[in-house]
């Protein structure tokens, strides 16, 4: 049931916010020993939220439009007197005295909170694996992974334990699990959404969006979680339209580009390959045009964002010293020496990686050649861009070089695992808006998502193309199961 017709139901009494709620709590208790979607789950606080709209339903008071609606929060956002520990040790204990921007106004939007969802360590990784409290699986395949870092969240979503879920997407952390888990993600315009709240892993690239089960209900989140925010200084100024609206607008007319780097990506499964093209095809059926154009620096944005990115982290976590807040050691000695624990002690491998790598390329000789240069070579992505939506309205690329894979698959060779995010990360590089959408399954019955991008600020015509082509594949009714996660 969508957001809009879960409305409707509440508004005329044939069902209560807190029947609502307790349905989902009771299959979080069903599915969670597979799944462990959840770090967290806040069923007192649901409850009590789900009552709040109950009382104000049955008093007659005009409803907010998400009243009701139970959903999940990646564990890298604060929420006020609730756990927010990225899924390190390093915050394990950390409770945040304040709300994020975004998070706050859900509630006041009248969502009801379930609880936070687990990702990999402070974000990064492509596959929930790094996270310090065990990974989470994939509702289609436990065997599989989920995707990352937002992989709780996208398997909270398709494994029905929540209406819809907040993640963030860093190079490719809302899109990529989404297409692994079969539900719809999208990564807003670099600061449509305020950044208030969110740990900060690459504030450059760093941006807060939704997972949903459809199109329509994505357009219901970002219409909420929109808009400036005088506590992020990166958050846009830009009035928000009706996203909603946009939805019924049809596409025939439309300009859809295929960049050529993207179906000659190196590790493209055939079968990936071909169920986007054949999303192409459905937006060729509803109307559209299809332009095969070039964007020569796409694959680019891979080496560029291993620099960038973890330059940006190597700043952001230089905060947690031990001494402030977080994991402490308690080795005795010196001050340095305590730090220096307290980091080996509470970071995980891969977050002390990129650590390394980012304070490799910012140290004095090498910030001209990595750091200096990976910002070249970004402007020259978002050149690239530029140009192709001189002549297109949208982009569609695969989310994903395959579909979900097994766990421990790339634990041996972490560049291979990097590779997983070579089609979402040149999106992040441009600040643009994408989002994915399931269109198909291989041969394992896995899901497969095609990602759609389009300019600044462009959402609605991003949720328009979206929806109508959702509307038009009906991609779940060609599911290869009828029931995820027995």
């Amino acid at each position: 049931m969508g957001i809009a017709e879960w409305r409707e139901q509440l508004r005329r009494g044939e069902v209560s916010a807190r029947e609502l709620t307790d349905l989902h709590l009771a299959r979080i208790g069903a599915v969670e020993p597979a799944i462990h979607a959840y770090l967290e789950v806040t069923t007192e606080r649901a409850r009590a939220d789900a009552d709040r709209i109950d009382r104000a339903r049955a008093a007659g008071e005009s409803l907010p439009p998400l009243a009701g609606v139970p959903l999940a929060i990646k564990d890298n956002l604060c929420t006020k007197g609730i756990r927010t520990t990225c899924s390190s040790r390093m915050l394990e204990n950390f409770v945040p005295p304040y709300e994020s921007t975004v998070t706050d106004r859900l509630w006041r939007a009248g969502a009801v909170l379930l609880g936070k969802t687990n990702l990999d360590e402070f974000a990064m990784g492509s596959s929930t694996e790094t996270s310090a409290f065990g990974p989470s699986r994939n509702p289609w395949n436990p065997e599989r992974v989920p995707g990352g870092s937002s992989g709780g969240s996208a398997a909270a979503v398709a494994a029905g334990e929540c209406v819809a879920a907040l993640g963030s997407d860093t190079g490719g952390s809302i899109r990529q699990p989404a297409a692994f888990c079969g539900v719809v993600g999208l990564k807003p315009t670099y600061g449509r959404v305020s950044r208030y709240g969110l740990v900060a892993f690459a504030s450059s690239l760093d941006q807060v969006g939704p997972f949903t089960g459809s199109v329509a209900d994505a357009a219901e989140l970002l219409q909420v979680i929109s808009g400036a925010d005088s506590r992020d200084a990166t958050c846009l100024q830009a009035p928000v339209p009706d996203y909603r609206a946009a939805l019924q607008q049809p596409v025939a007319g439309l300009k859809v580009g295929l960049i050529r780097e993207c179906f000659e990506a190196p590790g493209l499964d055939p079968q990936v390959k071909a169920s986007v093209l054949a999303a192409a095809e459905q937006l060729q059926s509803l109307g559209c045009e299809l332009v095969e154009l070039s964007c020569p620096r796409f694959n680019d944005g891979i080496a560029t964002y291993y620099v960038i990115a973890p330059s940006e982290a190597s700043a952001n976590l230089a905060r947690y010293d031990g001494v402030k807040y977080g994991y402490r050691s308690e080795a005795s000695g010196s001050l340095a020496e305590m730090t220096a624990r307290s980091r080996a002690e509470g970071f995980g491998d891969e977050v002390q990686r990129r650590i390394l790598i980012g304070t490799y390329a910012l140290s004095a000789g090498y910030v001209d050649a990595y750091y200096k240069k990976a910002q070249q070579v970004r402007s020259l992505i978002r050149r690239d861009f530029e140009r192709a939506f001189a002549s297109v309205d949208v982009l569609l690329t695969p989310t994903s070089p395959s579909t979900a894979f097994r766990f421990g698959a790339h634990s041996e060779d972490p560049l291979a695992m990097y590779l997983a995010d070579l089609l979402t990360i040149p999106a992040n590089m441009a600040g643009l808006p994408a989002i994915s959408v399931p269109c198909g399954f291989d041969q394992q019955g896995l899901p497969i998502g095609v990602q759609l991008i389009t300019g600044v600020l462009q959402e609605e015509l991003l949720l328009q193309v979206a929806h109508q082509y959702e509307q038009a594949a009906q991609v779940m009714l060609r599911r290869p199961a009828a029931e995820l996660v027995p």
